[in-house]
């Protein structure tokens, strides 16, 4: 039976949890119609969650994370894919409670998987990953709801961040003025290579957080860290706009008036990679292997081993962490 090495979590007697990389064979895998031979995965800040026993996101341990990966079929009992074709899988429950893109095969329903679109390499898929996926639903949003470029400035929350990162150049690229705000006033000049026209920090836009309502400054917003920086975005968007969320890494608590939303007309759009259905998803990685195709994938990506996974894990929980860390299988 094959050998492969994967990021193993543990949960320990004392109910702490160690994770290394170790042996594990095929037999240990999850039941599924799909075997993919992994090429790449990517680090998101959920991985950090499974990879630190959080309940919320795994349960069963022993367990391997990595809620992306990329790669090839080595076989498909019920023939929706062959042998050899390359497959992007985000979302549904990989890297949650089945083996994830931190282990060098994986097993899944063969629904879970999409058919890697030409314009895109299996290395490209991974930069973008579950971060950049929600990323392209999140600017997707403000399309739909007439969110249009001409109407002023877009703020980009968590900016840095893999998320962030990515809707700063997605936004850019499709011709929005981006205003990015971050924690980290050290990247400015990386924000502005992806495409921001500005950078404001944290406390900016926190200021007079007491107030029910702020100055119109944003046509639409995307906000990835939630708590009183969604709030804020909110009451700052302009009549009729538009706040995205798909994040709560600063708090899954949302304190805000009614009067954005009876007096603005502002939406409050929820964003969700993980259950969208397949039919938006592959019109979704269609566009970001086309029109929204990203130049910058490489300027904004750190690739690191498996072996390397954990010191990152670490890393992204201390929010220590830009752009995208890319995994090499």
């Amino acid at each position: 039976m094959t050998s492969f090495k994967a990021l193993l979590v543990e949960k320990q007697e004392d109910k702490s949890f160690k994770r290394g990389v170790t042996e594990r064979s095929l037999d240990d895998l999850p039941e599924g119609s799909l075997l993919i031979k992994v090429e790449y995965s990517s680090l998101n800040y959920k991985d950090a969650l499974s990879a630190t026993g959080n309940p919320g996101v795994s349960r069963n341990f022993p367990h391997t994370p990595g809620i992306d990966a990329a790669g090839t079929v080595v076989s498909c009992d019920d023939n929706r894919f062959k042998e050899g074709d390359e497959v992007i899988v985000t979302g549904y429950d990989l890297g949650m409670n089945t083996a994830g893109g931190f282990g060098e095969y994986i097993k899944i329903p063969s629904e879970w998987a999409v058919a890697k679109p030409d314009g895109l390499t299996l290395r490209e898929s991974m930069v973008i990953g579950t971060a950049g996926f929600t990323a392209g639903l999140s600017v997707q949003g403000l399309v739909e709801h007439d969110v249009t470029p001409g109407k002023g400035d877009i703020l980009v929350t968590g900016a840095t961040g893999g998320v962030g990162s990515v809707a700063v150049a997605l936004l850019a690229k499709a011709g929005y003025s981006v205003v990015a705000c971050t924690g980290k006033k050290e990247h400015e000049s990386f924000l502005k290579a992806l495409g921001a026209s500005k950078v404001i920090t944290r406390d900016e836009l926190l200021a007079n957080k007491e107030r029910p309502m702020l100055k119109e400054l944003y046509a639409g917003a995307v906000d990835t860290v939630g708590g009183e920086y969604l709030a804020q975005a909110i009451k700052a968007t302009q009549y009729g706009g538009t706040v995205t969320c798909c994040g709560l890494t600063a708090s899954a608590d949302l304190s805000v008036s009614v009067f954005p939303f009876i007096l603005r007309g502002v939406s409050l759009l929820g964003i969700d990679s993980v259950q969208c259905p397949m039919p938006p998803r592959l019109r979704l990685w269609d566009k970001l292997a086309s029109e929204w195709k990203l130049e910058c994938l490489d300027d904004l990506t750190e690739e690191v081993s498996l072996d390397e996974v954990s010191q990152k894990i670490d890393a992204i929980l201390k929010g220590e962490l830009s752009g995208r860390t890319l995994v090499k299988l």
